[in-house]
């Protein structure tokens, strides 16, 4: 089955690539892989929400914002490789979670993100992953995402 094929299977459209808010580009293709820059839970160009997990946003919550993260970057990923069908699956996921002092669930809110990607690509969607608690994201963000995709 093809990526769009599982996409549409899943209910799930990319959304637009977002626009970057710093001096860099959403994502380069190097050596059969594609490298995404941090992807921030942008929804129609804004964030859903600002703040530390474990205080003004939930776990939840940022599960949630994790997913959203995902899907930016496989967009990022999908615009350079000439479309989604070119991607093959996820070599690594780096997940970063905007976190109050106490707050160490940040395995488990950026599972959204592997979560997902799991549910687009199967087996090709296992990868290595880091989840770093942070005391501040651009933007106030509370999550951030950044993915190596392999190529097909």
């Amino acid at each position: 089955m093809t990526v769009s094929a599982r996409l549409a299977e899943l209910g799930i459209e990319l959304p637009a690539v977002a626009a970057p808010v710093a001096a860099y580009v959403p994502a380069v293709s190097h050596g059969g892989l594609v490298y995404t820059s941090g992807q921030l839970p942008f929804t129609d160009g804004a964030l859903p929400a600002t703040g530390k997990v474990g205080a003004a946003v939930s776990a939840d919550d940022a599960k949630a914002y994790a997913r959203t993260c995902a899907l930016n970057a496989l967009a990022a990923a999908a615009d350079v490789a000439g479309g989604v069908d070119r991607i093959a699956g996820v070599l690594r996921l780096g997940g970063f979670v905007a976190s109050a002092t106490e707050f160490s669930g940040q395995p488990g809110v950026i599972n959204g993100a592997s979560e997902v990607l799991g549910e687009i690509f199967g087996d090709s969607g296992r990868h290595a992953r880091a989840a770093v608690g942070v005391a501040v994201l651009p933007l106030d963000s509370p999550v951030e995402v950044d993915v190596v995709f392999i190529l097909a």
